[in-house]
């Protein structure tokens, strides 16, 4: 009897803020040798949640202009990417809702140009000042319980933990951080940044993470549609796991035949 999983295994879409998706891989847009390879790897993966950087969108709509290469229907999140405090975010995201990107943002507060990691505090300023103008915040920070209940609190709507440094593949070296986030954090939790490989985003949603979103990976490879249509095979994966309940680990062997009744036995 073919039994499909849709039969077997009840999910809930994703929803942030007011909308709902089906895909739950979203796919930065920064260091692609080309445009033509972000259009092959938003199709190639589905995604329907794509970040792009204001600096890199230009407001004039000339033909190499990235928001020509993305689909009608995906919802585009500018990033503050290149803010190094809130007020810098702030005008950053307000400067692309005039330019027409909508009122969706992930917040990049980053003052730190050796390891690129995130201000927490400059990035929950931003957050409480942009979701009372209306704003769809998506948070990036590094993961901390008590940042992410203070962005809660200002009205977020995701947070996105780091998983690793940007751009390092490195995968998720904040494992155990990340998880007090899932366990602890109402809002949906999106790993972001140090996702390298297929298998990371598989290991994120298996933790019970709500989406991955990754970049760099996808951006640099050989063939770029084709690691951004395996991301997103991965998150389907991954969340097919968690939903499943996965087994516990466990210290010792345990055998999955009996070690008795062999046919020597007498």
């Amino acid at each position: 009897m073919n039994i499909t999983t849709q039969q077997t295994i009840q999910d809930t879409p994703l929803v942030i803020g007011d909308k709902t998706f089906a895909n739950r891989f979203m796919l930065g847009t920064g260091k692609f040798k080309n445009k033509a390879d972000v259009a092959a790897s938003i199709e190639a993966s589905g995604t329907e949640i794509v970040t792009v950087a204001l600096r890199r969108i230009d407001i004039e709509h000339h033909e190499e202009n990235i928001l020509e290469y993305i689909p009608q229907g995906v919802t585009l999140l500018t990033n503050t990417s290149g803010a190094r405090n809130a007020r810098e975010a702030v005008r950053i995201a307000r400067l692309a809702r005039e330019a027409g990107c909508g009122n969706w943002v992930k917040i990049e507060v980053i003052n730190d140009s050796k390891y690129l990691l995130p201000d927490n505090e400059e990035t929950i300023k931003a957050t409480e000042i942009l979701v009372k103008e209306g704003f769809v915040v998506l948070p990036y920070v590094s993961p901390d319980l008590y940042v992410a209940r203070a962005l809660v609190k200002a009205g977020a709507a995701t947070v996105m933990p780091l998983g690793s440094m940007i751009g390092t593949n490195k995968g998720i070296k904040t494992k155990e951080l990340i998880q007090v986030l899932i366990n602890e954090v109402d809002i949906p939790i999106v790993v972001d940044a140090g996702i390298g490989a297929p298998s990371h985003a598989a290991e994120a949603m298996e933790m019970g993470a709500d989406a991955v979103l990754a970049n760099t990976a996808v951006a640099t490879a050989g063939n770029p549609a084709a690691l951004a249509h395996a991301f997103s095979l991965a998150v389907k994966a991954g969340r097919l796991g968690y939903l499943s309940n996965l087994p516990h680990q466990k210290d010792i062997a345990s055998a999955s035949s009996p070690l008795t009744g062999f046919l020597y036995d007498s």
